[in-house]
């Protein structure tokens, strides 16, 4: 009999544990303040934005979890980029294309018939995004934000956290957020350390390339906020909320004394300041000569001191992006970051935390 009742307590147990787990649910606050409930680790996502942080932060099989991309948001933007991971990771040529979150063309039929356990966006994309939202969580798909366009540390640190634990990846998260944290921090304690007035920065944009102004970025917004870490004076500050063009003579008024034009590998821009995977940094410097032929730069001061540089669009709002940071704060503070070696430091993050090698034009300074 007490076989019996230990044999039939013993499935009852079971029974509590399977179905305990089956109910198993974390609670995550977005970085909107927003609680979501999910299970965990959530096995198929629709991934808005962010694509390198997400495989950085769950690891090898992270697009095995992946149902559902913005390809646009990739293939068009980040084309150099897409390639080369395309070819590491072939499934995410096959994953499905919802379409673009930042304005009508987001496929809410097609988002929902996947059947994802979470969709994962960008702060930017909620804010595009408005009532489709909603739509998504009535049909039963829990949104969460993530943001690292804000470009501070605190958004990037949370961003990481709440990716790894809503993927299971907590240790990988967290590993990947104290070493986020510690360059940042080692990049401001230098930047104090050098003092001095902050030099004048200008921050444009390079997809239109020389013969049109594109946007520049205002304060603590994507290279805003790199320029602010960095201890540059942004020239942008208090002339643009988030992005937009400044007017070509102020930007001469204000003669920066140092330039900086962002560049990627556009698909629908042949004038763009192209950089990327694969890309040779001679092809990024013959378009970046482009800007120093423009009416009225030849008497800047950054271009008089080819203080004139280009840095890879992709590498902004990432987890990798201190090593930007760092290569713009040397070139603004070069007596202290002697020791610094932005490139090796950003092949080094790929070489432990992605399935690519960072060969290409990143970081380039005009001759």
């Amino acid at each position: 009999m007490k076989i019996r009742i230990l044999i039939v307590w013993g499935l009852a147990l079971a029974a509590t544990l399977i179905g305990g787990y089956a109910k198993a649910e974390i609670k995550v606050t977005d970085v909107l303040g927003r609680e979501r409930v999910l299970e965990a680790p959530a096995q198929r996502v629709l991934l808005g934005f962010y694509f390198e942080d997400f495989l950085a932060i769950v690891g090898p099989g992270a697009y095995d979890r992946v149902v559902g991309i913005s390809k646009g948001a990739w293939h068009d933007w980040r084309n150099s980029q897409w390639k080369a991971y395309s070819a590491a990771i072939p499934r995410i040529e096959k994953l499905a294309d919802v379409g673009g979150t930042d304005n009508a063309a987001f496929n809410l039929e097609l988002a929902v018939s996947l059947h994802p356990d979470v969709a994962l966006i960008a702060a930017w994309q909620f804010r595009a995004m408005g009532q489709t939202v909603d739509r998504l969580e009535a049909a039963g798909i829990p949104v969460v934000v993530v943001d690292f366009n804000a470009q501070t540390v605190p958004t990037h640190v949370k961003s990481a956290h709440v990716i790894g634990k809503i993927m299971g990846a907590e240790q990988r998260a967290k590993t990947l957020a104290d070493e986020y944290k510690a360059a940042v921090d080692d990049v401001t304690a230098r930047v104090a350390r050098a003092g001095g007035v902050a030099k004048r920065v200008y921050v444009e944009i390079g997809s239109k390339g020389a013969g049109e102004y594109g946007s520049s970025y205002g304060k603590g917004y994507m290279w805003g906020g790199v320029i602010d870490l960095a201890g540059g004076k942004n020239i942008a500050d208090g002339k643009v909320k988030r992005r937009g063009p400044l007017n070509p003579e102020y930007v001469i008024s204000q003669n920066p004394e140092l330039i900086l034009i962002p560049g990627s590998f556009w698909v629908k821009n042949d004038k763009a300041v192209v950089m990327g995977f694969g890309v040779d940094t001679g092809q990024t410097k013959k378009r970046l000569a482009g800007y120093l032929a423009r009416p009225g730069w030849s008497g800047l001061d950054a271009v008089k001191s080819r203080q004139v540089l280009a840095l890879y669009h992709g590498g902004a709002r990432t987890l990798y992006d201190f090593a930007f940071l760092q290569y713009l704060a040397k070139a603004l503070h070069p007596d202290v970051f002697k020791d610094v070696d932005p490139e090796a430091n950003h092949r080094r993050f790929y070489e432990r935390y992605l399935p690519i090698k960072a060969q290409g034009s990143f970081m380039v300074r005009i001759d």
